[in-house]
């Protein structure tokens, strides 16, 4: 590689990083293609991305930035796993991988400058996603708004049932 590419690399490695409020590290050695193609479509489809790099090149990258904690890990074949959206659904997904395949082990991460090892990154991936959140959420909402209606239509039923019950014993 050419120190204009390098450079190049270097730049366009540093825009991830810094786009990412999510970035994993994790060791892939001995792993097979399609198994890495198999990781790779599982984080696509949950908004991530991976990129495999010089360690080098990544470091000089993260070089005076939040995500300089991670220098140490950069060591052997690294993959770096970068999410901009919902960092749940990714570290799911690398959870999963790495209880499937013994040689996948995750190294560390940074969620929003701070340092995630492999314990927090397991709890993360325990966590519910975005959208069952919100589903939860919205159910709080509703839930004291469908009590009331319930109340309040209590109310006139019971006149009913009194005036029915008042009419039957006229009759």
């Amino acid at each position: 590689m050419e120190r204009a590419e390098k450079v190049q690399e270097v730049e366009a490695l540093k825009k991830n990083f810094s786009s990412a409020n999510l970035t994993l590290l994790a060791e892939y050695q001995g792993l097979t293609v399609a198994n890495l193609t198999r990781l790779r479509v599982d984080l696509r489809k949950n908004n991530a991305h991976v990129k495999i790099a010089k360690n080098t090149l990544s470091k000089k990258a993260i070089a005076g930035t939040e995500l300089d904690v991670l220098k140490p890990y950069f060591e052997g074949p690294v993959m770096v796993v970068f999410a901009q959206e919902d960092p749940i659904l990714p570290a799911k997904a690398l959870v999963k991988f790495s209880e499937e395949f013994e040689k996948f082990k995750i190294k560390a991460g940074v969620l929003e400058g701070k340092l995630l090892v492999p314990r927090d990154i397991e709890g993360l991936s325990k966590l519910p996603s975005r959208e069952e959140l919100l589903a939860k959420m919205l159910g709080s909402l509703q839930s004291p708004a469908q009590k009331l209606v319930n109340v309040l239509s209590a109310l006139p039923r019971q006149v009913v049932t009194v005036l029915a019950a008042i009419r039957d014993k006229k009759q």
